[in-house]
């Protein structure tokens, strides 16, 4: 499996899918990088919007830069 793509301290944008609901929408920042499995790689990130930590997998996400 390819390296992560994104780092510990990066934001990034959260794009939900629709099993995951009610889980907002938004800019993310990564506070830890995770082992992946056989389908993506995963991470811990923080909500800038409520603050909550949330499990998200790499394919969820978008540069915080390319989201602007």
């Amino acid at each position: 499996m390819s390296p992560h793509k994104f780092h510990l301290g990066e934001s990034v944008e959260f794009l939900p899918q629709p099993w995951d609901g009610p889980v907002p929408r938004g800019i993310y920042t990564i506070t830890r990088v995770l082992p992946g499995d056989d389908f993506d790689r995963t991470y811990h990130a923080r909500c800038e919007r409520d603050g909550h930590m949330r499990l998200v997998r790499e394919k969820q996400l978008l540069p915080a830069a390319a989201a602007a």
